[in-house]
């Protein structure tokens, strides 16, 4: 009896959730059943996480790239592949994975007040474990068991307001003997009697039976927990009004507290703990709106604690440049597994480009395992079928931007002092026939090609994986949206934006140049860059270091119009150009607020930056080309937004509606519905499984859905 053959697998786009995706359908376990083929426009993995190494070996980044502690599925794949990768130390000094990620726990917002703006930095304590290790007994975290949390940072908050010993912490949740219905009740009116006139030591013990009934919620109901809110709200105020207006740490303080108390108010309103839905019943709301909806102050949601959260998720869109819009229950799932569910530290820094510590061991990896790897294919259409099974996908129709000389694999990684890199060029030596002088391989305003390819199932594919950014997906898979409504609904009602970012070198440090808040990630400051990062650990990593005194990277999102059509093909360059007038703009108006002695009265002292030569530098505003400088508009790379009501509109991997594709992507139903790495590997997961059955749903980590 013959074997059957392999199962031929067309994975499109090289990003987190399609390498996710080919990771585990090329498992060892799956004894070579799936054959697959990576089709990625250009010459580089990584989508909207790409990097390149440029002049003088600088890392140049799609965008501003931190993984965090709760990336549970992103570390244990990338722990896998350094294990299997098995590095040589003493040739690659990125050989583990605990090498290439280091944690990194100080993180701030930046808050405008009548002396100017101020940042509130601080140190989240670390964590028992690692993410990615084995967790034992799991059980999905359930919004109860977030409830119970949340009041137990109310009680470290208290803590801290009363400025006790809160070193260790945040405290851990109390037992205690649960109080019958009766006894609750009287002390509940005793309590709301003379609530305003409450001890702190009282309030304290209030947070400690909130936790107990919250525990208990279906043996107490919802009345009373809602009573007892009601009452830490108004005692903690009073016991804090004294010296609230006097003390601004104690303002922050209270802002957190009261912010959490609204959270907390809006999701026993909402019966979020027995709804089927979780979070996800209060996504038509708007998070700000929801917050003052359940009590929030309107001083608490315009806080820098609120903007910041805005402001980390690119929640602009084109129609609301200035005023942000993000769903609640995007709002509310985020900050929880944000702040309750790192392991190890709150943040992990990449100690190279993200393209050298996640892609290029991925790439070295699979392409051991024999997954080929097809660059310059970029894809034009997705066409559809239909049979007596239903729909599929038939054909897939190809640009060939280049051919490899011989008709060999393109070899994309280069040798930085020993660590395999990804280049900010592709390498023109190796390709054939045109002159390629000028090309841009990663445009979509880009159309030139050396020939086309059609791929037909049966034939050459007999599954798909659709791995490319939301954005790309009505422009090569515009068969599907005319199929099946719910993709024209998604790709109509999922919104997405462009993002800008500016990556500085400076002879001076962050000190000198008169930043006091230490090696943070901040963000909640102005336009144009909302959010930085001191990424000066980096410079050991690229030449001229000796030059080189700190490292700043600069995000944000990125007002367009509409898209020009795909024969203009200077669009690119023209948007990256009003990003480097903003980036001049910002240097010289406002970057003072956040390093005083890096200008004067002109503006910024633009001596202060290094060009990638590590020369001198000009001195003026043109130094800013010596810089790195980037617009993503590409579709495939815009950031995928969590607007109110979008999430009923995201299509799952699981469930596409055509018999042999499925696609990731952190704009599918995936569990989280934010734009982030983990989102996009739990994407990756999912569609594996829609595929061979593994992984097992139940582990996937934090994955909550059907």
């Amino acid at each position: 009896m013959s074997e059957s053959p392999p199962i031929r697998v067309a994975v499109i786009g090289g990003g987190c959730a399609a390498m996710a995706a080919a990771w585990e359908l090329s498992r060892p376990e799956h004894e070579g059943r799936y054959e697959l083929t990576v089709y990625q426009v250009g010459w580089r993995l990584g989508g909207k996480g790409a990097s390149g190494r440029g002049p003088g070996d600088r890392i140049e980044e799609h965008g501003f790239h931190i993984w965090m502690g709760w990336y549970e599925n992103a570390f244990r794949l990338m722990r896998e592949c350094y294990a299997e990768g098995d590095r040589d130390p003493r040739a690659c000094r990125l050989a583990e994975w605990t090498d290439a990620f280091r944690p990194d726990q100080e993180v701030g917002v930046m808050e405008e007040t009548e002396g100017g703006w101020r940042p509130w930095a601080g140190a989240f304590p670390p964590q028992p474990g690692q993410p990615g290790d084995p967790i034992e007994d799991y059980r999905p975290f359930t919004v109860v068991d977030h409830m119970v949390r949340a009041v137990g940072l109310l009680r470290h908050l208290l803590l801290l307001a009363q400025q006790r010993d809160a070193s260790e912490g945040l405290p851990p949740c109390t037992a205690q003997v649960p109080p019958t219905r009766e006894e609750l009740a009287d002390n509940l009116a005793r309590a709301l009697r003379y609530g305003g006139l409450l001890t702190g030591a009282a309030l304290l013990e209030w947070l400690r039976t909130l936790e107990t009934l919250l525990g208990s919620l279906g043996v107490y109901g919802t009345w009373p927990v809602l009573r007892v809110l009601d009452l830490v709200a108004s005692s903690a105020q009073s016991v804090l009004a004294a010296s609230i207006r006097e003390d601004a740490e104690l303002q922050r303080i209270w802002w957190c507290f009261d912010v959490i108390l609204a959270g907390l108010r809006g999701s026993i309103r909402h019966g979020l703990a027995f709804d089927p839905r979780g979070f996800d019943a209060i996504d038509d709301y708007d998070c700000s709106e929801w917050l003052l909806l359940h009590g929030a102050s309107q001083e608490s949601v315009d806080s820098a604690f609120v903007r910041g959260m805005h402001d980390l998720a690119f929640a602009y869109t084109p129609e609301s440049p200035h005023r942000p819009r993000l769903s609640a229950a995007q709002a509310l799932r985020g900050a929880i597994r944000v702040l309750w569910t790192y392991r190890g530290a709150l943040f992990y820094k990449m100690q190279a480009g993200m393209g050298d510590v996640v892609f290029a061991p991925l790439h070295e990896v699979l392409s051991r395992r024999g997954v080929k790897f097809e660059f310059f294919h970029r894809l034009e259409n997705l066409r559809v079928g239909e049979d007596g099974h239903g729909l599929h996908v038939r054909a897939l129709d190809f640009d060939v931007q280049a051919r490899v000389k011989g008709g060999g694999e393109y070899r994309p990684l280069v040798d930085v002092d020993g660590l395999p890199c990804w280049p900010s060029a592709p390498d023109l030596s190796q390709l054939e026939g045109a002159d390629f002088a000028g090309w841009d391989f990663e445009s979509h305003w880009d159309e030139r090609k050396v020939d086309t390819k059609t791929l037909e199932v049966g034939r050459d594919f007999d599954l798909v994986v659709l791995g490319v950014g939301l954005g790309a997906v009505p422009h090569v898979a515009s068969e599907l949206l005319e199929r099946d409504p719910r993709w024209r609904d998604q790709c109509e009602r999922v919104e997405t934006v462009a993002t800008q970012s500016v990556q500085l070198w400076m002879r001076e440090d962050m000190e000198s140049l008169g930043w006091r808040g230490g090696r943070v990630n901040m963000t909640a400051f102005t336009k144009p860059f909302e959010t930085w990062a001191d990424m000066t650990h980096l410079r050991g990593e690229e030449e001229h270091a000796d030059r080189v005194r700190s490292i700043a990277y600069l995000a944000s999102s990125f007002e367009t119009g509409e898209s020009p059509p795909r024969s203009d093909r200077e669009h690119p360059e023209r948007e990256r150009q009003r990003v480097r007038r903003n980036a001049i703009e910002f240097l010289n108006r406002d970057v003072a607020a956040l390093w005083p002695k890096a200008g004067g009265s002109e503006g910024f002292c633009w001596e202060t930056l290094v060009p990638a030569d590590g020369g001198e530098s000009p001195g003026d505003e043109s130094a800013i080309d010596g810089q790195y400088v980037r617009v993503n508009v590409n579709p495939s790379d815009r950031y995928v937004l969590s607007v109110p009501g979008s999430a009923k509109f995201r299509i799952s991997p699981l469930d596409t509606g055509f018999d042999n594709l499925t696609a990731c992507g952190d704009w599918t139903a995936c569990g989280v519905h934010g734009g982030c790495v983990e989102a996009a590997v739990i994407s990756g997961l999912l569609a594996a499984h829609a595929l061979c059955g593994s992984p097992a749903l139940e582990d996937i980590v934090g994955y909550d859905g059907p």
